[in-house]
């Protein structure tokens, strides 16, 4: 892999904002806010942004990055495979429960349902991250489906999941300021509280979350190198290994070198025949 180092300090602030913006929203909902609970109250719509965040924002963007780990590249494309959609389809569920939150809470509370654009684009990425998820199963989980089709479909099956995967981000921005504005009365937002100010900065963090998942998932020095050339690389070094085996073998021969403190070349002028001028004569 090329910037090897570069990549590896990606991948850590990755993981490392990711698990902060997640401490984050649980620290808001559990101090801030009412906590959790599934009761119609607001302590259940309070699931909607732990869910969102945990698994809809970091769970799908750890799925995106899962190909580009050079640790996994020498495992089968089948196994990477599974791991992504097992993770894509985790992710999925939490936004599944995460809407029905939102709606139960509405429906209690006598709030209207999609009234905002922020409930249009949220929904709308749910209803199409499912049918990625549908469409990449009969496709790439299905042995019947013919390879050409495969390669057909993977720009566009890419593209999409970044486009869904951003548009996440975005409905996820809007989401948490749509909240503050509407749940903070006394102080209002517009005088930045304490819990406006800590949720702004929870809002930075999911965007750099999305930022640097793009940043490696778009680099194309960090692509998954094909299972052709994985195999060809290892036949290669294994040929190496075994032509540098034999080599060294040819060197000495077991007789000579059995003794492991020995010298091979002096055990060769040793073995020379003697001088001519001291052979004897008889």
């Amino acid at each position: 892999m090329k910037n090897y180092k570069q990549f590896l300090f990606l991948l850590v602030a990755v993981v490392s904002v990711g698990f902060v913006s997640i401490v984050f929203v649980l620290r808001w909902v559990l101090y801030f806010k009412e906590g959790l609970a599934w009761d119609g109250g607001p302590a259940e719509f309070n699931w909607h942004p732990v869910l969102i965040v945990t698994g809809f924002v970091f769970i799908q963007g750890i799925a995106i990055l899962v190909y580009r780990l050079p640790w996994t590249w020498k495992c089968s494309k089948l196994m990477m495979k599974l791991i992504h959609a097992g993770l894509n389809i985790l992710a999925f569920v939490f936004a599944a429960i995460s809407v029905v939150a939102v709606f139960d809470f509405h429906n209690a509370a006598d709030i209207p349902n999609m009234y905002s654009l922020h409930s249009w684009v949220g929904l709308a990425a749910v209803i199409l991250y499912g049918l990625q998820i549908a469409l990449g199963l009969c496709v790439y989980l299905v042995p019947i489906t013919p390879g050409s089709l495969r390669a057909a479909f993977m720009p566009v099956h890419v593209y999409s999941g970044l486009l869904i995967f951003t548009s996440v981000i975005a409905t996820a921005l809007m989401g948490i300021t749509e909240k503050l504005i509407f749940g903070l009365k006394n102080p209002k937002y517009k005088d930045s509280p304490p819990e406006a100010t800590f949720v702004n900065v929870l809002g930075v963090l999911i965007m750099l979350f999305g930022a640097l998942v793009v940043r490696i998932a778009t680099c194309p020095s960090w692509k998954r190198p094909s299972e052709q050339l994985v195999s060809s690389q290892h036949n290669n070094k294994g040929d190496a290994n075994r032509t540098m085996g034999g080599m060294a073998l040819s060197t000495c021969s077991p007789t000579d070198c059995y003794d492991p403190e020995a010298n091979c070349d002096t055990r060769k002028r040793n073995s020379k025949p003697d001088d001519p001028g001291q052979r004897s004569t008889v």
